[in-house]
């Protein structure tokens, strides 16, 4: 569910308004959407507020091998559903949401003719979270908020080191997120996120194809923290311009153990690096409650040459995006699109198997992101 050829295997992109924008969000968080973005922000709505969207992520990996091959993770249209619900009752400083929606995700398959089959050749993540908030007025211009986060997990992955490994296995783990929302005036506007670790469980079987049956295996992975910071500037009411710092404590995710393969436990090595997204947007609006958005974000690599994994050939990401749609008295809707892109990067420093492969070589990125949202308010 959801490419991972950024940020490591978050996934951070849930409204196609925010999506259109870079991103850069935080500081507007002024649709349904902001359950997820900034939780502070449903107090700006009014009413009842339902919203479903659908994104539809198409990846390219393309990998040449330091001593020749090469594989390329295909273009399968991969789905990653969104819905958010706000209430928000007249005269009331109390608001309350509701997100149901996928903070992280992996979906990827090389096949089994590759340079590095032994290593990697398929793997599914998909990660549910279910995010009830509340969101409290100070004043006119400061809302805060808070909510459980309820995270459910499932995961498969293969590869075939003479003979096909397979590992699949689920897993639950509670946290919380935090918001903030500050207008000193009415040109400016500033955003606070924080989002709780969580570490996942996964319970579940462990198999080698023709010399051990499914053995019961277990193994405990960490889902970092990340906090995103934002300005919005309003110079008039035709146009919103934003800024966001987005950082992901990825330093928490070392190795993980998968207890009870055969004919030992396999350590995975992450021991991945923090590290940021640089967000901006801008939206112009037109009358009859048109808009029209672009955006940019840099992301950074957090995964260093000595511990990448063909599961995630993380790297320094470039994105561009845009979108249009209108809000309607009762009903809105939006699509964005972006793609990220990275010309190469040539990983030298990574470990070699005892079958003498390695993810050594030159790893291009290029995806392709489409998400589309319809939005009822009664």
């Amino acid at each position: 569910m959801g490419p991972a050829a950024a940020v490591g295997f978050r996934f951070p992109h849930q409204d196609p308004e925010s999506i259109a924008r870079g991103n850069a969000f935080v500081a507007t968080a002024d649709n349904p959407s902001a359950v997820y973005y900034n939780p502070a922000g449903i107090t700006q709505l009014e009413g009842q507020h339902v919203s479903a969207g659908l994104y539809l992520a198409s990846m390219g990996i393309d990998f040449d091998a330091a001593g020749g091959g090469s594989a390329r993770a295909g273009s399968e249209v991969q789905f990653v559903p969104q819905l958010h619900y706000v209430l928000s009752p007249k005269e009331s400083r109390w608001s309350f949401g509701l997100g149901i929606n996928a903070p992280y995700g992996l979906g990827i398959d090389y096949g089994r003719s590759t340079p590095f089959s032994t290593i990697a050749t398929e793997a599914t993540l998909v990660y549910l979270s279910f995010n009830p908030v509340v969101a409290y007025e100070i004043c006119p211009t400061l809302s805060v908020a808070a909510g459980p986060t309820i995270n459910y997990s499932d995961a498969e992955l293969r590869n075939e080191p003479g003979v096909e490994f397979k590992f699949e296995g689920n897993g639950w783990d509670p946290g919380f997120n935090l918001g903030l929302l500050w207008q000193p005036c009415e040109q400016w506007s500033f955003g606070l996120m924080y989002r709780s670790q969580t570490k996942i469980n996964f319970d579940g079987d462990s198999e080698l194809k023709g010399v051990a049956a499914a053995r019961a295996t277990e193994a405990e992975v960490v889902f970092p923290r990340y906090l995103d910071l934002g300005a919005s500037w309003r110079p008039n009411e035709k146009w919103n311009l934003e800024f966001n710092i987005d950082w992901t404590d990825w330093d928490a995710v070392n190795i993980t153990t998968f207890k009870g393969t055969f004919p030992v436990d396999t350590e995975f090595p992450f021991n991945y690096k923090s590290s940021f997204m640089y967000e901006f947007g801008a939206t112009r609006y037109f009358e009859d409650g048109w808009f029209l958005s672009a955006g940019y974000v840099y992301s950074e690599n957090s995964v260093p040459d000595e511990t990448l994994s063909p599961f995630n050939p993380d790297a320094n990401l470039h994105l561009a995006s845009i979108g249009f749609g209108r809000r309607g008295e009762h009903w809105s809707w939006a699509l964005g699109y972006h793609f990220a892109h990275n010309p190469g990067r040539t990983v030298t420093l990574g470990p070699t198997n005892l079958f003498g492969q390695s993810a050594n070589g030159d790893w291009k990125i290029f995806n392709h992101g489409l998400n589309a949202a319809l939005r009822y308010t009664f």
